[in-house]
């Protein structure tokens, strides 16, 4: 095995002393930076065919490495809530042992809704699709009786249904319905959603936004009854949710998540202004409130722990039978959602934390009314690359240099030389992350560290080979030495 692996080394080595391991050095510095940005290709220049077939064939190449370091970002500085503007009802193991198993009929959901209503809360967004009828009305029991009853059908048919209960409810209420985008059709997908107007000042940025054929909505006569329609979405990276949509595309329309949809409705506004370039969309506003957003219209989500948050949960029980403390729901904005086991979706958050999906969107609204954004702009990434580049060249330019006190350090010490490095990355990783508590700027310092390790080991590696065969070389000359003086030993005799 090692004579099959002797002519390669022998090449490497070659390869690397070749120009002192300069152009190998310059081909590891272009090509990975291109690489890098071929992971994360920035949004204000088109993306060129190439790159495309390179991310084919080099997928998440630098991807995996930049989104574990921001996980641990958060992980090591999760955002602490200064303000609890969210409470969550939740429909939990207690409420459904209480009032039934879900799916309620829709007049018990009704109930629901008019006993948060009359705690007076700014808004409420319920996490609930509602497509088809409900097979529990009135109406639908006496179709499905026998002949024999017909008295008792037409005293069902006569009672209104439970969809006009709920309607009454959605209307009375400051209630906003949730919808599922999907990517293919369903019997009960639908391709509009009766969402409030969303203004672009700038560029149409429908091309840039997350945009989908079908959505998952609730029947057309509870839509008009409610006062608000809103997109739940969340962006899974490996399973791991770590931005957040503001706005997505139905089609050739732009529709609201319930994040922003929930704000222009406690707020009272008429319409969601987005604010767009070429390069996609900058931010979303709401009265007077405006969110920084990635070019997709999206938001890297800064994550408090679940053990922060469980404050905001309220049993959907408590509500009904009125003994919640009126204050949790006064002047809150409230969401609506399952957390009972086997009836809602869980999610893990960049914390590695597995929570309950409306929490996601409870902490996209703190967030907001915090203004504690997370941020990576286009010109970080061109900041980062010419970071690379420039420091990039001057290790080419310097390192290989004979007479430099750093070459004659690397020749003299060349483990010391690896510790040096090493603790010049660790100081670039607390430099970026020191950036991130102090400005919420997410740099990424894993293609930092990956580049410029790479470039360095051009240097650092032909000065370990010189090492080991002068170690080789000193250790065969004492063996050497021994053997010579062994076999004079023995001429001489006694």
């Amino acid at each position: 095995m090692k004579r099959y692996f002797d002519p390669w080394i022998a090449r490497t080595r070659h390869l690397l002393k070749a120009a002192q391991g300069r152009p190998v050095a310059l081909a590891l510095l272009f090509g990975l930076s291109l690489l890098n940005l071929t992971s994360e290709w920035p949004s204000d220049i088109p993306r060129p065919a190439f790159v495309d077939a390179l991310d084919a064939a080099l997928p998440d190449s630098f991807k995996t490495a930049r989104q574990i370091l921001f996980d641990q970002y958060q992980r090591h500085f999760p955002r602490v809530p200064t303000a609890q503007p969210v409470t969550i009802v939740e429909i939990d193991e207690e409420t459904l042992a209480t009032v039934g198993q879900w799916p309620w009929p829709r007049n018990r959901l009704a109930s629901l809704v008019d006993a948060i209503d009359a705690l007076k809360p700014l808004a409420i967004g319920l996490d609930i699709y509602m497509p088809e009828p409900d097979q529990t009305s009135p109406d639908k029991v006496a179709a499905n009786l026998p002949k024999s009853a017909a008295a008792l059908a037409a005293g069902l048919r006569a009672l209104p249904s439970h969809e006009a209960i709920l309607e009454r409810s959605l209307r009375a209420a400051p209630t906003i319905l949730g919808a599922a985008p999907l990517d293919h059709a369903t019997s009960a997908a639908s391709t509009d959603l009766r969402s409030a107007p969303i203004l672009v000042h700038g560029a149409d940025p429908l091309d840039s936004v997350q945009r989908f054929d079908y959505v998952l909505a609730s029947l057309p006569e509870l839509q008009a009854a409610a006062h608000g329609q809103a997109m739940l979405s969340v962006a899974l990276e490996q399973g791991v949710v770590r931005h957040i949509p503001l706005i997505m595309g139905l089609r050739e329309k732009l529709v609201p998540s319930l994040p922003m949809e929930m704000l222009r409705l406690a707020t009272g506004s008429s319409a969601i202004d987005v604010f767009a370039d070429t390069s996609g969309v900058q931010a979303v506003g709401v009265a007077d409130v405006q969110v920084p957003t990635q070019p997709g219209g999206d938001i890297w989500l800064h994550f408090a722990s679940i053990r922060s948050t469980l404050s905001r949960y309220v049993s959907a029980r408590d509500v009904l039978q009125g003994t919640v403390d009126p204050d949790r729901i006064r002047n809150k904005l409230v969401l609506v959602g399952l957390t009972g086991a086997g009836v809602t979706d869980m999610r893990t958050t960049a914390l590695g934390e597995l929570v309950p999906g409306i929490e996601i969107q409870a902490q996209v609204i703190e967030t907001i009314v915090e203004g504690r954004f997370l941020r990576r702009p286009t010109w970080l990434k061109w900041a980062e690359s010419a970071f690379i580049m420039t420091f990039g060249l001057l290790i080419i330019w310097y390192v290989p240099r004979r007479q430099s006190r750093l070459a004659v350090f690397i020749r003299a010490v060349p483990k010391g030389s690896t510790v040096l490095g090493l603790l010049l990355h660790l100081l670039n990783v607390l430099c970026c992350f020191l950036i991130f508590i102090r400005f919420g700027l997410l740099v990424d310092a894993a293609s930092i560290f990956i580049i410029l390790s790479a470039v360095m080991g051009c240097f650092l590696t032909p000065a370990l080979l010189h090492a080991d065969e002068s170690g080789r070389t000193e250790t065969t000359h004492a063996q050497g030495r021994e053997e010579a003086d062994g076999r004079t030993g023995k001429a001489r005799g006694p």
